[in-house]
C-alpha cells in the first residue's frame, strides 16, 4: 500500500464531517475490510483475530505489547501488515485507531457482534468462490474434455500434498468407484517420483494434482517430476498465478475460504464434484457397470447402516 492509499485509508476510517452514522460503514465492516483479499497464513490470522477481538484495546498497542498479547515475535507483526499492503505496523496502527475510536463512539458493535460479521464475511466470500466455479463450469466442453481425458488414464494419479491431501483423498475415494485403477499420492519427494514412475510404466497418461495455499515446493517438485516421466497434468489450484499454473498442462482454479484462521474448500470441492461428473460422463456404461458392482459389494457385506 503507498502512503497515497494509506492516507486514504485512514481518511475512509474517520467519519467525514457532516455525513450521517447511517452513511458510515459500521467499525466492524472497516475492520474486515483491511483483511479482505489477502493470503495470510495461520499465524497471521492469529493476530487478525487478536485485533478483531481486542479492536478498542489492540488499536494503541505498541508492536511489543501486540505480540505479547498475541504470543508471537515483534517480525511476524511486521510482516503481518506488510501482508495487508502497508509500509509497517506504525502505519495499520494509524488506520486501526481511528476505526477503533468510532467503534467506542458509537459503541454499536460488540465483541459478539464482530464476530458473528466475520463469520457471515466468511460464508459470503465462500458464495462468492462459488459463483466464480459456476461460471467456470459455463464453459462445459472444458471440463468434460478433461473428464475424458482423466477416465481415459489407466491408470490415472491423484496428487495432494500436505494441506491439499484431504481434497486428493476425497476425488480419488470417488474416482474408485468409476475408474480401475486410481493410484492417490500423498507424499512428496522420492516417494511421489517412484508412484509417478510407476503410473506412466503401467500406461498412465494423466496426473490430477490439487495445490492448495499455502503452496508446498514438493508439489510443484513433483508436478516437474510427472512432466519429466511423460504425464500430463491437470491442476486443481486457487487463482493465484505463478509457477505451478506455468508447470502445468490445465490449470482450472477455485478461490479458498481465506477469513477464518484455516483455510475453506467449498469451491475446490465443488470444482472436484464437477470432474467427478465428467470423467462419470466420459463412459457412461463402465460408471454404470462399477457402480452396480460396488453397491452389491457394499450390500453383501453391510459396509452402510
Amino acid at each position: 500500500m503507498s502512503s497515497g492509499q494509506q492516507a486514504r485509508a485512514q481518511a475512509a476510517a474517520i467519519k467525514p464531517s457532516g455525513q450521517s452514522s447511517e452513511e458510515v460503514r459500521p467499525p466492524a465492516d472497516r475492520l474486515l475490510a483491511l483483511f479482505d483479499g489477502r493470503r495470510l497464513s495461520p499465524g497471521q490470522r492469529r493476530i487478525a483475530q487478536y485485533l478483531i477481538d481486542h479492536l478498542t484495546e489492540a488499536a494503541f498497542l505498541s508492536i511489543t505489547e501486540l505480540a505479547e498479547r498475541v504470543g508471537v515475535s515483534q517480525p511476524s507483526v511486521t510482516r503481518f501488515a506488510s501482508s495487508l499492503g502497508f509500509s509497517g505496523y506504525p502505519a495499520l496502527r494509524d488506520v486501526l485507531q481511528p476505526i477503533a475510536l468510532s467503534a467506542v463512539a458509537g459503541a454499536t458493535d460488540t465483541r459478539e457482534q464482530i464476530r458473528r460479521n466475520e463469520l457471515q464475511a466468511a460464508v459470503d466470500a465462500e458464495i462468492e468462490n462459488l459463483e466464480n466455479v459456476r461460471r467456470l463450469l459455463a464453459d462445459t466442453n472444458q471440463v468434460l474434455d478433461i473428464g475424458r481425458e482423466l477416465a481415459a488414464s489407466v491408470p490415472l494419479t491423484v496428487l495432494g500434498l500436505r494441506i491439499s491431501v484431504s481434497l486428493a483423498e476425497y476425488f480419488a475415494y470417488a474416482a474408485r468407484r468409476i475408474h480401475p485403477d486410481v493410484r492417490l499420492v500423498t507424499r512428496g519427494g522420492s516417494v511421489a517420483f517412484d508412484a509417478l514412475l510407476q503410473s506412466r510404466a503401467a500406461g498412465g497418461t494423466w496426473v490430477l494434482a490439487f495445490a492448495m495455499p499455502r503452496h508446498a515446493k514438493e508439489t510443484l517438485a513433483a508436478i516437474r517430476a510427472a512432466r519429466s516421466t511423460g504425464l500430463r497434468v491437470v491442476l486443481i489450484t486457487d487463482p493465484t498465478l505463478g509457477p505451478l499454473v506455468d508447470e502445468a498442462d490445465v490449470a482450472l482454479t477455485a478461490g479458498t475460504g481465506s477469513r477464518l484462521v484455516f483455510d475453506s474448500y467449498a469451491a475446490p470441492g465443488m470444482l472436484s464434484a464437477a470432474l467427478l461428473q465428467s470423467m462419470a460422463d466420459a463412459d457412461p456404461e463402465r460408471t454404470q457397470a462399477r457402480l452396480e458392482d460396488y453397491e452389491q459389494v457394499a450390500h453383501h457385506h453391510g459396509f452402510f447402516l
